[in-house]
Order: C-alpha cells, then sequence, then structure tokens
C-alpha cells in the first residue's frame, strides 16, 4: 500500500512539508509507503476546459513535468493528502490550478481511494482552505478519512508549526487512520458500488 502526499507549498520543506511528513511517518509506521511531492515555485498551468483530455483519454494537454509525476504516482497510490498553506483565506492559487487539471482529467485513476486535506495558516483561514480542498475528493468517490480534530496547523516562520503539538497530534491521528481505512479496504476486497451512467442537468432552458 502506498500514500501519495502533495506539498501545496511554494516552499520544499517549510511548514506545510512538516505538517505532511508528520502523517507520512505516521503511516510509515504502520507498514504504508508514502511519497510526499512538492509543487515548488514555478508557474502551473490551469485547466482551460477544452476537454481533450476526456477526447484523448490519456491526460491533459498540458503534459508538463510536475502533472505527469503526480499522475503517475496516483496510478500507483491507494490513498491522496493534500496540504497547502492559507493565502487569502483559501488554497495556494498554483495548487488548485493543478489540482482542478489532476481531478479532471484523472478521474478513474481517483475512484474510491481514501482523501484527506491539511491547511497550514498562520491565524485564520484553515476552514475555509480545508473546505475548499475536501471538495475535490466529494466529486470522484473519495471515501475522507478524518482525524481527532480537523486538519489544521498553524505556523507563521519556517518550521513554526513544530510547536503546535496539537497539530502534529492531528497529523499522526490522520496517518493512523488513514493506514486503518486502507487495510481494512485491502482486507475487505468488497467490490465496488456499480457506477450509473452520468445525468447531467442544465438549469438554462
Amino acid at each position: 500500500m502506498k500514500v501519495l502526499l502533495i506539498n501545496g507549498s511554494p516552499r520544499n520543506e517549510g511548514n506545510t512539508f512538516i505538517s505532511l511528513s508528520e502523517a507520512a511517518t505516521a503511516l510509515e509506521n504502520e507498514g504504508v509507503k508514502t511519497e510526499i511531492i512538492s509543487i515548488g515555485n514555478k508557474p502551473i498551468r490551469g485547466c482551460i476546459g477544452c476537454n481533450k483530455c476526456r477526447e484523448k483519454g490519456d491526460g491533459c494537454i498540458f503534459n508538463d513535468d510536475l502533472y505527469t509525476k503526480i499522475r503517475e504516482s496516483i496510478k500507483e497510490s491507494d490513498g491522496l493528502i493534500i496540504g497547502s498553506p492559507v493565502y487569502f483565506a483559501g488554497p495556494n492559487g498554483s495548487l488548485c490550478a493543478l489540482l482542478d487539471r489532476v481531478f479532471y482529467s484523472c478521474g478513474k485513476d481517483l475512484f474510491y481511494k481514501p482523501g484527506a486535506s491539511v491547511a497550514v495558516c498562520r491565524r485564520g483561514g484553515a476552514s475555509a482552505t480545508f473546505d475548499r480542498l475536501n471538495k475535490y475528493f466529494t466529486i470522484r468517490h473519495m471515501p475522507l478519512v478524518s482525524s481527532q480534530y480537523w486538519n489544521m496547523l498553524h505556523g507563521y516562520t519556517p518550521g513554526q508549526v513544530s510547536e503546535d503539538k496539537e497539530g502534529l497530534q492531528t497529523m499522526r491521528t490522520l496517518g493512523r487512520n488513514m493506514a486503518w481505512l486502507l487495510k481494512n479496504i485491502e482486507n475487505g476486497k468488497v467490490e465496488r458500488p456499480e457506477l450509473e451512467d452520468p445525468q447531467v442537468t442544465s438549469f438554462i432552458r
């Protein structure tokens, strides 16, 4: 079993990375492999709604290295955790640009894989960020993994999140809960629900 953790911060080893690493360590201790991919600080193309991914069936038309790396890792992963710093009470815009493309073009590779989001802030905006990120999972049949509290950590200067003891404990609990759910899915071997053909309703008449 493997879980992919996406560091949605431009800082490769900042507070978001520290938070995700705490969850990753808990997963590894439970025998689950992990991979952390950082989005970095280079410009990221957003979705343009061209639907070429649906027509081609082989991914986004903007086939950049970061997108390709995450897409391939999703295929071989059993769960997904996405972390982001809070910018103006929301996730990093570059992360959302990437996630819009990933979740639109890689839907079938995400179906029924447990997911969780993590928000890291100085003071406020974590709830809105947490809510925004969770919406990606709930449109792709992905069970949400919970913890002992909402997955929010606080820190401003580099490394300061390490002082948020409750937040770090929440990350460890999240990692253990993710491992527990993955093991139950693996051991249960219950067939996935049969999906109905999509029904699309337009409210413009």
